[in-house]
């Protein structure tokens, strides 16, 4: 689902901003300019614009009018709450959903992601971290609900990461979304659920 496959250079854009986003490189109010961003990356206005639409739609950017766009303000921490009650309530449904039609095909993909955050922790590339992460949660998702679901959850999910502050050591990250697979291969519901609500924090 996310191997393999030929990444357009406004999607490349949007990546690299979400990243800066995330990582704090772009501050929250910090206000970004067509033009500038269209040096930058070295192309013209258009796909800036459209970029910058689809990152205002997932809620990392804001866009009043005579103000222009900006990165928006990390969440208060009940809103926080709010957020992450959410997303629990999503993946643990799809956890439902898709408990009995994981495949060992998904199970080999599932795991390549997790060697992906393994990967990204002995380089110490946390932005890679962070994007591996997403990516194994949103495969999941995409097993119970397609991009239906995925485009529900991944708004949620990037507003929560702006201000993230856990940082789980390299193994303990890796062993709680191993537990989610483990308890899914073994077909336990329950603990799969439960591995899921501790990794969601």
């Amino acid at each position: 689902m996310f191997n393999n496959k030929i990444i357009s250079v406004k999607d490349q854009i949007a990546d690299q901003l979400r990243s800066d986003i995330i990582s704090g490189a772009l501050a929250p109010s910090t206000k970004l300019s067509e033009q500038t961003l269209s040096e930058r990356f070295g192309v013209s206005r258009g796909p800036i614009r459209e970029v910058l639409l689809q990152l205002t739609k997932e809620g990392l950017l804001v866009s009043k009018n005579n103000c222009g766009v900006s990165v928006n303000s990390a969440l208060d921490p009940s809103m926080q709450a709010l957020m992450i009650d959410i997303r629990r309530k999503i993946e643990t449904y799809a956890i439902s959903t898709i408990k009995n039609s994981f495949t060992e095909e998904d199970f080999a993909q599932a795991e390549s992601i997790l060697a992906r955050i393994q990967d990204a922790f002995s380089s110490e590339d946390f932005n890679e971290v962070t994007k591996a992460d997403i990516d194994f949660h949103r495969f999941l998702v995409f097993k119970a609900g397609g991009n239906e679901l995925v485009n529900l959850w991944y708004p949620i999910v990037l507003r929560m990461r702006m201000n993230y502050k856990r940082l789980s050591t390299p193994k303990a990250c890796v062993e709680e979304h191993q537990a989610i697979l483990d308890a899914l291969r073994a077909k336990n519901v329950t603990l799969a659920k439960k591995c899921l609500m501790a990794n969601i924090k």
